[in-house]
């Protein structure tokens, strides 16, 4: 039986993680292999126009990517937005992200609040080829789906915490001879996972002003393993580990600035390399126990191994943290201008690019609107455009109860 597999569908959607593999150098270019490389993606425009930042910032719709316990502290007692994320356009037009998120507070107090999203990831359409010679075959669709519910409620005045349970399913290969009808979708890869964080917030007086001082942390994706064929071809969900800190303080009446530093680090081990290892049939060996070990380590032992298996050493094991900075001009609640800085080490994938963005809130209804300008050559991120449409429901509630 012919497929293609996921790390072969994948290889243009890799291009979101690894841009950069050819200016490397081969031997100490190591990144960290995941599944479902979507969940990394960043739904929103708002955190993307600051250079996908969004652990400590003011919470939204979209706290459930970044942070979930952000939403005891929400604004509204409920919001919905909706996101729309065209990909990797300078190679192809038809790879997109969908995403749907919202919270309702619970009782209509500040305490508790329970939230939901949906992200749906298509690789667009795919050819499968009949035979070797590449006659014509089928096409299909490959996809990444992933459906979340959480909790979150405030701990004390200024800290809150929150928990999302989340299911993941991967369709991304096809059988060339199932049955007696070729191009026959392969049944995809499930998982699930769950998410925990914790969001502090303070409001300190410096000189006149008040100002507000956030910081926050979120491990995203501790689960169990995507197994592809059979469980011949196991996967690790991209566990991840985000702190962040916010720092907002007014210029003057109506007028507030906003800067943030979130740093992440994936909580995967590193898969096996055979340049790590001696030439020869010892060497062969080796490497070949340690490919079997890393296929049957758990998730969770892989999250305590992913700060100490680094071939490099300590050295390596920095190169896996990605940073970015970015910052929020705020007039009013009504108009926002966003700036921000994205870095991941060359070795590590390379991913480096500046986040612009803008926002627009009237009474109900907020658009935000972010662009991705890529800080190296050719990479096939660069002009990314993210659009996100946010509904303040309780706000809708009070219009329609007008009349």
């Amino acid at each position: 039986m012919k497929r293609i597999q996921t790390s072969i569908l994948f290889l243009v959607a890799l291009a979101i993680a690894f841009p950069q593999c050819a200016m490397a150098q081969k031997d100490q270019f190591n990144p960290i292999e995941t599944g479902v490389v979507s969940l990394g993606i960043a739904p929103d425009a708002r955190a993307a126009g600051m250079g996908d930042l969004g652990a400590a910032t003011d919470p939204d719709a979209y706290s459930q990517f970044w942070n979930p316990s952000k939403y005891a502290f929400a604004y509204s007692n409920a919001a919905v937005s909706i996101s729309y994320t065209p990909w990797l356009r300078k190679i192809v037009n038809d790879i997109f992200l969908a995403n749907v998120s919202g919270y309702w507070k619970l009782g209509g107090g500040d305490n508790q609040a329970l939230s939901a999203s949906l992200r749906y990831f298509s690789l667009g359409e795919v050819s499968s080829y009949s035979d070797l010679e590449g006659g014509a075959g089928q096409t299909f669709n490959p996809y990444e789906m992933a459906f979340d519910i959480g909790y979150s409620r405030k701990l004390s005045e200024s800290y809150s915490m929150g928990i999302v349970f989340r299911y993941v399913y991967s369709a991304l290969g096809y059988n060339s001879d199932g049955g007696s009808e070729a191009g026959n979708p392969v049944s995809g890869a499930s998982a699930f996972s769950a998410d925990i964080s914790g969001y502090l917030t303070k409001y300190p007086i410096i000189g006149q002003s008040e100002c507000q001082w956030s910081l926050g942390w979120n491990i995203s994706n501790i689960g169990s393993k995507l197994n592809f064929d059979n469980g011949t071809s196991p996967a690790f969900l991209p566990t991840n580990l985000r702190l962040g800190t916010n720092f907002a303080f007014p210029l003057a009446d109506y007028h507030t600035l906003s800067i943030g530093l979130d740093l992440n680090k994936l909580l995967v081990p590193a898969k096996p390399r055979r340049v790590d290892y001696e030439d020869g049939i010892e060497g062969d060996e080796e490497f070949q126990r340690a490919t079997i070990d890393w296929e049957n380590t758990s998730s969770i032992s892989g999250i305590f191994k992913s700060f100490s298996d680094a071939p490099g050493g300590f050295k390596e094991e920095l190169r896996e943290i990605t940073w970015s900075l970015g910052a929020e001009y705020n007039y009013n609640q009504q108009f926002f201008l966003r700036a921000g800085y994205y870095y991941e080490n060359e070795y590590k994938g390379g991913r480096k690019y500046y986040g612009l963005g803008a926002g627009f809130a009237l009474n109900v209804l907020r658009l935000d609107a972010s662009y991705m300008i890529a800080a190296s050559q050719n990479s096939p991120l660069d002009q990314t455009l993210r659009f996100s449409l946010t509904f303040d429901m309780e706000g809708l509630k009070e219009i329609f109860g007008r009349r």
